[in-house]
C-alpha cells in the first residue's frame, strides 16, 4: 500500500518531472517544516488571543514564569531570554505594566537596579496561555507516536544546533 501523499509530494513530483537534474530532497523536508510552521503560528496566535495576550507579551511573561518564584527578573535577563533589543524590551515591559501584568520594583540586592515582577494577573494569563499552547501543539503532533515525537525532536535538535550557534 502506498503512503498517503500531501501537497509537498505533488509539488516535488512536478519539479522532478520538469527538472530531473536537481535533487529535491531538501524541498521535501523543509517545505513540510515551513507548512507546519504556519499551522504552529496559527495555533500559537489562537492560544495567546484566547488568553488575551500578544505573542510578545507571552514571551516576557513566559520568561518570568520559567524563572520560578517570585517570578521576577532583571530587564537584562529578559533581554537574554527573548533576544530583542533593549528598546523593544522597554516597550514590552511598559505595555505589560500598563495592563497590570507586571510591575517594576527596585532590586533589593542592588538599589540602582530594577526587577520586573509578574503580578497575579500576569501569572493567571501566562499559565492559561501555556496550557492552551501545549494542548494545541499536542494536537498538531497527534499523528505521531511518543517514540516518533522523540525521534523527530532529536533530528530537529541536530539540525538546529548549527543555527543556534550562529544566533546573535
Amino acid at each position: 500500500m502506498d503512503a498517503p501523499h500531501d501537497e509537498v509530494d505533488r509539488i516535488v513530483e512536478d519539479w522532478r518531472r520538469e527538472r530531473p537534474d536537481l535533487d529535491f530532497s531538501p524541498l521535501e523536508v523543509l517545505s513540510r517544516v515551513g507548512r507546519l510552521a504556519k499551522h504552529l503560528d496559527r495555533a500559537r496566535r489562537t492560544a495567546f488571543t484566547r488568553s488575551e495576550l500578544e505573542a510578545s507579551e507571552f514571551d516576557v511573561l513566559a520568561a518570568l514564569r520559567r524563572a520560578g518564584e517570585p517570578f521576577a527578573a532583571s530587564p537584562k535577563y529578559l533581554l537574554q531570554q527573548t533576544l530583542v533589543s533593549s528598546g523593544t524590551m522597554t516597550n514590552r515591559i511598559d505595555r505589560l505594566v500598563g495592563r497590570g501584568l507586571v510591575e517594576r520594583r527596585t532590586d533589593p540586592h542592588d538599589g540602582r537596579g530594577i526587577l520586573v515582577v509578574m503580578t497575579p494577573a500576569g501569572l493567571t494569563r501566562v499559565d492559561a496561555a501555556i496550557t492552551r499552547l501545549v494542548d494545541a501543539e499536542a494536537e498538531l503532533l497527534g499523528a505521531l507516536s511518543p517514540a516518533d515525537r522523540r525521534r523527530l525532536s532529536a533530528l530537529l535538535r541536530t539540525l538546529s544546533l548549527d543555527f543556534d550557534e550562529l544566533a546573535p
